[in-house]
């Protein structure tokens, strides 16, 4: 019986992936002033030694500022540095590959933890300014973004290259730059949230500099035979908003430049208004499908894929080259090695954990 593949091995430069099932990052909100604690590793090695091909860490900030909230990680002071070695370390102590998503929250940033209600967090209740491409607020009630200089994303671009420095030195072998969900770049992108009529703005061009920019820098923190993916938000589901012929556009720029490996496929985040039709298992998935064939770069794929068998189909059928796999791994880290056992593929057990095929995990 041939392996499914979805649980075949898949090359990414000169890292290998066991699987194709990429542990999606997710913020636990539990850091203290950038920096993270057991908890970060212990939940971030249970996925590993759960059969993941890819373990991605939480988006990590570049900044105190670029943080979303006063509990995300970060990699911009040298007291983090230990830890991103930890948790580095971890995966790959799982049998995945040790991935970290790299990001600035931009005008969302000073907001709560989500169980504390996720509300912007104002200056006078102890928050800070964020920044934007404009002084436009992400939704009412919130700080008004401090609109960025020339001089200050140059600030920004440099901040990356050297978070993704720290990732480097921490030992990760695949970095994500986050441009979606209304973050910062995202903010940038979309003509929503960038007013600019400056070179960062304007045309899908000016607005697609800083991201552009920020790869550049990046990639030359980031060695040539290591893996680099870039998150979009496909649409903004939003009238006058950032459209999948955009994002395809912007695919297209980021693979010419040969920095970039796979494009992973998201949405919205950026306006309050937004409206997304159906949220339904796979949603984005068309978002990955259109990319990959217009494009012609690789694509990772997410959105309310919790089933073994929807999965296997995205990646068998060639809609995505990787699958992201959120929830259902917070509901069970062992969900690709049961995944596995259903779909009639070899369990990836790390050693330690051999004698678990015998029960059948």
């Amino acid at each position: 019986m041939s392996v499914p593949k979805l649980f075949q091995p898949i090359e990414l430069r000169s890292v290998t992936a066991r699987n194709r099932i990429c542990v999606a990052p997710m913020c636990q909100y539990s850091a203290v002033d950038g920096l993270g604690d057991d908890w970060h590793i212990q939940q971030l090695g249970a996925k590993a030694m759960g059969g993941a091909g890819i373990v991605m860490a939480e988006a990590t900030h570049v900044s105190a500022v670029g943080r979303i909230t006063a509990g995300c990680l970060g990699a911009y002071n040298p007291a983090h540095q230990h830890l991103l070695g930890r948790l580095a370390k971890i995966i790959s102590y799982g049998g995945a590959v040790p991935a970290i998503q790299i990001g600035h929250a931009g005008r969302k940033a000073s907001s709560q933890r989500p169980w504390e209600g996720g509300k912007p967090v104002t200056l006078e209740a102890g928050g800070w300014e964020p920044v934007a491409p404009s002084a436009i607020p992400a939704v009412d009630g919130a700080t008004v973004p401090h609109a960025l200089s020339v001089s200050e994303i140059q600030g920004i671009v440099d901040q990356f290259a050297a978070s993704v420095r720290m990732a480097r030195l921490a030992g990760f072998k695949l970095v994500e730059i986050h441009a979606a969900h209304g973050y910062l770049l995202h903010e940038f992108l979309s003509p929503l949230s960038n007013t600019r009529n400056d070179q960062y703005g304007g045309d899908l061009k000016g607005r697609s500099r800083a991201l552009m920019e920020i790869v550049e820098a990046a990639r030359a923190e980031w060695p040539d035979e290591l893996p680099m993916w870039v998150r979009l938000s496909c649409t903004d589901w939003t009238p006058g908003g950032h459209t999948i012929a955009d994002n395809i556009e912007i695919a297209k720029m980021l693979k010419a430049t040969g920095k970039v490996d796979l494009i992973d496929c998201s949405s919205g985040g950026v306006s309050p208004k937004q409206v997304i039709p159906s949220i339904h298992p796979g949603y984005h998935v068309p978002f990955a499908e259109a990319i990959r064939r217009e494009a012609g770069i690789a694509t990772g794929a997410v959105g309310m894929i919790t089933a073994a068998e929807q999965a296997a189909e995205i990646v068998a059928n060639d809609r995505a080259d990787i699958v992201l796999v959120g929830r259902a791994l917070l509901a069970d880290p062992a969900w690709p090695l049961h995944a596995a056992k259903k779909l009639g593929a070899p369990m990836p057990l790390v050693n330690q954990f051999l004698r678990a095929s015998v029960t059948g995990a």
